[in-house]
């Protein structure tokens, strides 16, 4: 999966974000309406997408989309 089709994998999650909006730089904890919900289904997109886990440690460690993307397995 390439950076961009990440990137608009995470813009999905955020229902009233308008496609496009986000780049790989974006910090996705500045969008509304982010809370510990989205934060839930983003570790649900890695497991159940991706078949890996993370963490909270690990969660808590990134702020851009890029810095998710780096979780992905290689």
């Amino acid at each position: 999966m390439t950076l961009e089709e990440f990137t608009s994998k995470i813009e999905a999650i955020f229902e009233d974000e308008k496609p496009g909006s986000l780049t790989p730089d974006t910090d996705f904890r500045n969008i509304e309406p982010w809370s510990s919900m989205y934060a839930l289904i983003i570790v649900a997109m890695f497991e159940t997408d991706f078949k890996t886990t993370v963490t909270g440690d690990q969660l808590r460690k990134c702020n851009t989309v890029r810095d998710l993307y780096q979780l992905l397995p290689k």
